[in-house]
């Protein structure tokens, strides 16, 4: 496939969403045609069925492949870190990073049993954004830049790209840009976190409402949400999220920053997001509503809240083994197994 340009501004960002590639209707045909010839009842396998289907779709072939699968983890720090919204001071995000290229995160450890590569990029950690209780995180250009960057992080060839974060007191940017984009209190998105206590719960919700005053009639345009209540590494989570709906590859959500991220691709074209399932529910009690919001059932819900790719690597074990069942099952014809059918 030929390399495709990034958007080169807002403007572009908004025509591409206005004129996206739709699924493989063909390819999810084919294989609910073998699906239903498998050894076993019809729908017996429930929702591996389904994301069998949802693969082939957007790979566009049948049946599909999980040869080459990704993981981009986006790491960036927030100016808002400053106000006490998470237990772990900023420095932690480049301490993690360089945990992460030395392979002894969790992350690291998932990606491997999930059979995926793996690749961290940082987004000038010693710059952080703007406090965004004193205004905008990001100026355009700022905003811009990362969206580009994570557009062009995705490689051209993955059969599957799962999408993490990394960065102390992102949760409090995905809560407030959740609740830019599909309204309600603070509170109603709002989690602990990396661990908060209750005095560090309030203070976060006080900070969000603080942010929401601040930009108060700027938000009804979800790119201006992004730009204003958002980080670098949900700017670029935006942009690979972009990248891999326009070269149909099937798309993993982690947890509540990167679903805030991406939601802002959905809210400024609904369905932007159709290659994209969530691989998990994390703690966060704000993912539950965004992921409703979404239309977007998790694939796993094991009460994770670490981030860094984590729950949507587990996933990946679950994908491959819808694929194989898929894949390696008997049809009746071969097995010689009766139907179950009375004429």
């Amino acid at each position: 496939m030929a390399e495709i340009a990034p958007p080169a501004n807002f403007a572009a960002i908004r025509a591409t969403l206005a004129a996206l590639p739709a699924a493989d209707e063909a390819a999810r045909s084919a294989a609910a045609a073998r699906e239903v010839q498998l050894t076993k009842p019809p729908g017996a396998l429930g929702r591996l069925e389904a994301l069998v289907g949802w693969l082939s779709a957007w790979q566009g072939r049948h049946p599909p492949r999980l040869e080459a699968v990704q993981v981009l983890i986006f790491a960036g720090n927030h100016g808002v870190a400053a106000r006490g919204v998470s237990a772990f001071p900023a420095e932690v995000t480049a301490q993690m990073v360089a945990n992460f290229e030395a392979g002894g995160a969790a992350i690291n450890q998932l990606s491997r049993q999930a059979g995926a590569g793996l690749k961290v990029i940082p987004l000038a950690l010693d710059t952080p954004t703007a406090d965004i209780t004193q205004g905008p995180a990001m100026s355009e250009a700022e905003c811009l830049d990362a969206f580009q960057t994570g557009f062009t992080a995705v490689p051209a060839a993955s059969d599957l790209v799962v999408l993490g974060e990394m960065g102390i007191a992102n949760t409090t940017i995905a809560a407030a840009l959740a609740a830019a984009l599909f309204r309600g209190p603070a509170e109603d998105w709002v989690g602990r976190g990396t661990g908060l206590d209750d005095d560090g719960l309030a203070r976060k919700s006080a900070v969000i409402y603080r942010a929401l005053a601040r930009h108060e009639g700027t938000l009804e345009d979800p790119l201006e949400a992004l730009r204003r209540l958002g980080g670098r590494e949900l700017a670029a989570l935006a942009g690979a999220a972009l990248a891999c709906r326009l070269q149909r590859i099937p798309l993993v959500l982690d947890g509540y920053v990167v679903g805030a991220a991406c939601a802002v691709l959905e809210k400024l074209s609904p369905g932007a997001l159709d290659h994209a399932v969530a691989g998990h529910r994390s703690a966060e009690p704000g993912h539950r509503r965004l992921l409703e919001a979404l239309g977007k059932p998790p694939i796993l819900d094991l009460g994770m809240r670490l981030g860094e790719a984590s729950g949507g690597a587990l996933a990946v074990t679950v994908l491959r083994a819808a694929l194989a069942t898929h894949d390696g099952m008997a049809t009746f014809a071969d097995a010689g197994v009766a139907t179950g059918e009375r004429t």
